[in-house]
Formats: structure tokens, sequence, C-alpha cells
């Protein structure tokens, strides 16, 4: 654990960074409670009045009988139908679905709208998902060291029209970035908006939540019943998560990178101390290593 001195008292970087994780977690808890706690009573009381007006309307159904249609309702919902709507709905298994779903399998994105009902078909799911993942993690690795690559052909590109070498990687990560919002943030953003009829605040919404891998679930593409979507229109979809995900992971990548420079400026003495306690926990691995390479000999 990287250690650094702040008014000659030894902090750890670990305890230290485990405290600020927290804190931040129980601040975001409070602030949302704050915003979604009254609302969800608004919403909780005003689905009681309404059942209520549905049985005043309705004499022959009692309250039981309507308790049970409501389960049926989220049973259905819970395994992926949608309730509104008849039986010409479109179904949720055909290829741009399924392909769909693949890809919300294997990035561990997980909306949660839809799954697999049968047993084979979660047996297969399990399996696919463990070679899956890691070939995903692969493909996003390999995919984040190209964008690196062009990253710096740009910088190089650049530096004979700025002299200065910081500067000259300030403006290309700031190209990069832009350039990186647009394709992969604003322009689908403005796509979905279009196609779903959603305000652009819930396409950018829909757009992070899926490229962080939250997925909530709340938002997703190609699920209205009421509109007839391109048939490849939720492959495309996909196809936009994967790459759309490695330039992310990229630029997340490099914002903790910023935050371990800001550190190490703000406590120089910080860097060289990581940095020794790297190299004696190496030591000891290859001293480890080296002993049991002899007693295998042995």
């Amino acid at each position: 654990m990287a250690r650094f001195q702040v008014a000659q008292i030894k902090v750890s970087w670990t305890a230290l960074l485990a405290l600020a994780h927290f804190t931040y977690l129980l601040l975001g808890a409070t602030v949302f409670q704050i915003l979604e706690r009254d609302a969800e009573s608004n919403n909780r009381n005003h689905f009681q009045l309404e059942k209520l007006n549905f049985l005043a309307n309705y004499t022959c159904l009692d309250g039981p009988a309507l308790e049970k249609f409501v389960e049926v309702i989220l049973d259905a919902w819970e395994k992926g139908v949608n309730p509104s709507g008849n039986s010409t709905n479109p179904t949720n298994w055909d290829f741009s679905s399924s392909f769909f779903f693949v890809g919300t399998v294997v990035t561990t994105i997980g909306y949660g709208n839809l799954s697999p009902s049968t047993v084979s078909g979660q047996v297969f799911c399990v399996f696919y998902a463990l070679c899956g993942i890691p070939l995903n993690l692969a493909f996003l690795k390999q995919l984040g060291k190209c964008l690196t690559i062009h990253l710096g052909r740009l910088e190089r590109g650049m530096v004979s029209l700025v002299p200065h070498k910081q500067s000259v990687e300030v403006l290309a990560v700031s190209l990069f970035l832009i350039t990186g919002s647009l394709v992969f943030l604003v322009i689908p953003t403005l796509l979905f908006t279009y196609v779903e009829e959603w305000s652009y605040g819930e396409g950018f919404y829909y757009a992070f939540i899926t490229l962080s891998t939250i997925g909530f679930g709340d938002y997703v593409v190609g699920t209205d019943p009421h509109k007839q979507y391109i048939s490849v229109y939720r492959s495309l979809a996909g196809v936009w998560i994967i790459f759309a995900l490695g330039w992310l992971a990229l630029i997340l990548n490099m914002g903790a990178r910023s935050m371990e420079y800001a550190i190490s400026l703000t406590y120089p003495g910080f860097k060289k101390q990581e940095e020794e306690e790297d190299n004696i926990s190496s030591s000891k691995q290859e001293d480890g290593s080296g002993q049991r390479a002899i007693q295998s000999k042995i």
C-alpha cells in the first residue's frame, strides 16, 4: 500500500481511497433518498387510488381478483412479455432482438427486461456468459489499444502545429474526447430520441446508463409495442454498445490516471513511495517463485 505524509502523519492511500469511496456512496444514497422518496410515495398512492376507482367502476370484480390480475401482469413483464397491446406484439426472440440480448450478456449490462425463461436457455446463458465475458474483455482491451495508437498518431500529427508537448497532449485528448462524444453519445442519442420519441435528456440518460454497464432497464430501445422498427434496429444498437464501450473504457481509464497524476502533484512523495512498494512486492514475488523452482528441482 502506498503511503504519503500529510501534516506529518502517515496516511494509507488504500484506507483514504476506501474512505472517499464509501463517503461518495453515502452521499449518493442520501441525495437519491431525498430526490426519489416523495415521488415514489406519490406514485404508490396514485396506483392505490386507481385500483380503488377501478373496483368502484367494475363492481363484478373484487379486491382479491384484481390483485391476482396484477400479479399476472407483473409475471408477464418479468418474463419479457409486454402486457400492453395484444398478441400481435413483435417477439422478443427474433434474431435482431436475440443479438441485442447476447450483447447485453457479454458486456454485463443486463437490463433485466428480458431473460431466458426455459431451463435449457438459462443453463446455456450461464456457459455462454462464462466464455463470452472474457472474450468481450479481451476485445475491448484490444480496441482500447487501437484507440490509444490513434490518439498517439493524433498527438504526433499536431506537434508541428503546437510547439509545447504538454499543450499537444491536452489538445489531442480534448479533440479525441469531443469526437468520441459526438460519434458514440450525441449522434446515437439524437437517433434514439427520434426513433423512440424520448426527450433528449432521456436518450442521453439511456446511452450513458447503457455504456457504463449499469443497465437499469427502465429505458431500452426497440421495446415499444406500438412502433414498427426496422429488422436490424436492435442489432445495430448492439454493435453501437460494443464499440462505444471500448471508447468509454479508455476515457474512464484516462480519468483514473488523471486523478493519480493530480494526487502525485499534490503529494510529491506519493508516487515515489508507491513505486518503491510495488518494487518490493515484485521482488517478493520473484523470490517466492525462485524458491518454488528450487524446491521443485530438489
